[in-house]
């Protein structure tokens, strides 16, 4: 078994004060963070994972997913935009030892991050296979949305799924109640 861990859009614009912020999403951030330490402190015979990725929204020009008028289902504030601030990783996510960063959602609405690209143009999936990955822990922002596309995806993908449920933070408590039953009915396990 080989293990990684996906850290799902732990970004600015997700956390209190970003544009578009989770509530819960910078302390979310810290306690990613608090593993990220522990795991790279780790002698690389102890630790959990093999390799450690991250998720980023990265927008350039995401048509309709923009809205001034946004019903928060389909259509968003602007968020995430490429070259702001917002795109960038919270600080409170310390420290970032990625193995890789795959970008989503330039030209269009995406939310899983195996629909990503990595800067070599390597997609998730792949990235994952090619490193002998066969088992994918999820944490992140938001539950509700992004992590739970992920997870699904990653499910999907033959990857034997878990989401780290204490270190997600969801959008609206009924939303992420609904989430979480539909992830355990796909045969994703939560902790």
């Amino acid at each position: 078994m080989t293990r990684a861990l996906i850290v799902v859009d732990v970004q600015n614009d997700f956390c209190e004060g970003g544009s578009l912020a989770v509530a819960g999403g910078a302390d979310v951030a810290f306690r990613i963070g608090q593993l990220l330490h522990t795991w790279h402190e780790a002698e690389p015979r102890d630790r959990t994972y093999s390799h450690v990725v991250a998720t980023r929204d990265h927008h350039i020009e995401p048509g309709d997913h923009f809205s001034d008028q946004p019903d928060f289902v389909h259509s968003w504030p602007k968020h995430c935009v490429a070259g702001t601030d917002g795109v960038g990783f919270h600080p409170n996510l310390d420290p970032q030892p990625f193995d890789a960063i795959f970008d989503k959602g330039e030209y269009a609405a995406a939310y899983s991050g195996f629909e990503g690209k990595s800067h070599d143009g390597d997609g998730l999936a792949a990235w994952l296979r090619d490193k002998g990955v066969t088992d994918v822990d999820v944490c992140g922002i938001a539950t509700d949305y992004c992590v739970r596309a992920t997870a699904l995806d990653a499910h999907r993908e033959g990857f034997t799924t878990t989401v780290l449920t204490g270190l997600t933070a969801g959008v609206a408590p009924a939303s992420t109640e609904h989430t979480l039953v539909e992830l355990r009915e796909a045969g994703i396990a939560l902790t």
